[in-house]
């Protein structure tokens, strides 16, 4: 099958693949990229289960999901230089063997050690999938059906991080946390598969006799490893009250401005920074940060409210986030057959505005709010969502020389990863802030002066009394239930407030796209 690629029938005159093997590379490369999205967030239900499985303490039990991050950061922006320096089919093969066995490393750990360094391992494989795929694609779809194949790739980018939670609450429930891996296996192999069949075979790489930058390579992993881990770990230590974050943050910063010096003064640089001069990419990777906040970052707010506060199981939130994931799919699908015809900047400005609608009308969310009434805002999340993701894609990756969508897409992922990072990190501690900022208010008008508060503290105790309880036991009981009331409500408020938040980050976001291209009919010139 796969020498049917090397037959000049297969290839266009601009070096596009024709017919429907173009389709069954899409489909391959997609497998790979779904499997690493998916494993981003699958695991995050099922700690609990793993700290009491491995008897880790919450701290230690958290590096399962910080050293997977951390690993994938790091991998993203270098997986354009190794796809060059091994070849595109051998580097992603490669990648999703490892992320296989790595898979079923994990699923394997007798103890904390071994599954953090099994993890660490499926993030380095991990990260050559996302961005690999994407440019899989772009180098293999002429521009007039590019909206179709990104549609194919950006079904599995949006709903894997609902369907992460919602296949990992079923499997810890029903199998146990292992089977979040162990499910891995017979995809895995299908990609792996599909992927030595149909990817076009490499061609001869030049790369290969050039020296490899290890200091860039070096200074990256200190400036990207050192943010990822801020970012993970900064609320969970106070922030800068930490030594350690503070080492973070300084690290990160000096690592960075070594690896930008030693990037832009090589020859043959690891990440070709030189790819930023293209507006279009420079503008669609800072907004792919925003898109990064609202995608992960608003996301993760609503598994933690219906738990916390509405106490619903991880199965009961998997199957609340599970039509949202339908949406995003459908219109994907949908938007890909127009995409390209019309302007992206007009598409992505109704995401954002939609989104942003989504978000005021989830911060009216109250204790007594249920699933019927999470229902349709969760549902517009996942539909304008898609408004920004396909078109932002090919606003901005669309426009560049084919030979530079690999270093592109790279720095495209790593902004909308990095992007949700940073989303969560500052969601986390914005949330944690104001739910005391609120308990300290509405504990401010419980005082024993207060009729209001007396009265319901009087309603409450006859209640408990009612119910077989003696005097002092049903005060003290009816003392507790306020304070429980105080709490439920200060985290609603809490909840409110980050929703208004990212709303109106969205809307903040809108005059980015006046840098952005149209995304519209977008000719690139044949690979050099």
């Amino acid at each position: 099958m796969a020498s049917k690629l090397s037959d000049p029938a297969s290839i266009s005159p601009a070096g596009y693949i024709q017919g429907p093997l173009k389709w069954a590379i899409a489909f391959s490369a997609s497998l790979g990229a779904i499997l690493e999205v998916i494993d981003t967030s699958i695991v995050n239900v099922a700690l609990t289960e793993v700290q009491a499985s491995l008897g880790a303490t919450v701290s230690e039990v958290g590096w399962v999901v910080t050293g997977y991050g951390v690993a994938n950061v790091i991998m993203i922006p270098l997986s354009a230089w190794l796809g060059d320096y091994f070849g595109r089919k051998t580097y992603f093969v490669f990648s999703l063997v490892g992320f296989t066995a790595a898979s079923i490393v994990c699923g394997l750990s007798a103890n904390l050690p071994m599954l953090i360094f099994a993890r660490i391992a499926q993030g380095l494989f991990g990260g050559g999938l996302l961005a690999k795929a994407q440019a899989i694609l772009f180098e293999t779809f002429p521009p007039a059906e590019q909206g179709l194949a990104q549609a194919v790739f950006g079904v599995g980018v949006i709903a894997g991080p609902a369907i992460g939670p919602t296949l990992g609450g079923y499997l810890t429930d029903s199998l146990g946390w292992r089977w979040i891996f162990f499910i891995n296996l017979p995809f895995g192999i299908l990609a792996v598969v599909m992927s030595w069949l149909f990817l076009p075979k490499d061609h001869k790489q030049t790369t290969q006799h050039q020296a490899v930058d290890w200091w860039g390579i070096g200074f990256l992993i200190l400036a990207v490893g050192s943010l990822q881990t801020f970012l993970e770990e900064g609320e969970k230590n106070d922030w800068f009250n930490s030594g350690e974050i503070v080492a973070l943050a300084l690290s990160s910063a000096v690592g960075l401005g070594l690896f930008i010096w030693r990037e832009l003064s090589t020859d043959y640089p690891a990440v070709d920074l030189r790819v930023l001069r293209h507006r279009s990419l420079a503008a669609g990777s800072v907004y792919s940060a925003i898109v990064g906040m609202g995608l992960y970052g608003a996301l993760f707010a609503v598994p933690i409210f219906t738990q916390s506060v509405l106490h619903f199981t991880a199965t009961q939130t998997g199957e609340l986030l599970a039509p949202g994931a339908l949406a995003s799919a459908i219109v994907m699908i949908l938007l890909g057959k127009v995409s390209g015809k019309i302007d992206a900047r007009f598409l992505i400005a109704m995401g954002a505005v939609g989104t942003a609608g989504v978000m005021f009308q989830l911060s009216d969310i109250n204790p007594q709010t249920g699933a019927d009434q999470l229902f349709m805002p969760l549902l517009g999340r996942g539909a304008f969502t898609v408004l920004m993701f396909l078109p932002l894609s090919l606003a901005t990756l669309g426009s560049l020389p084919k030979h530079l969508i690999s270093a592109g897409s790279g720095f495209y992922n790593l902004t909308r990863q990095l992007g949700g990072s940073i989303g969560i990190a500052l969601l986390t501690t914005l949330l944690d802030r104001r739910e005391a900022f609120h308990r300290f208010v509405l504990q401010s008008d419980l005082s024993p002066y207060s009729p209001a508060t007396n009265e319901r503290l009087n309603a409450l105790t006859g209640a408990l009394q009612h119910q077989g309880s003696d005097s002092t036991t049903a005060h003290q009981q009816a003392i507790a239930v306020l304070q429980q009331i105080v709490n439920t409500q200060a985290a609603v408020l809490s909840f409110a407030d980050i929703f208004r938040v990212v709303g109106v980050a969205f809307l903040c976001s809108l005059p980015l796209l006046f840098l952005l291209g149209k995304g519209t009919g977008a000719k690139a010139p044949p690979a050099h």
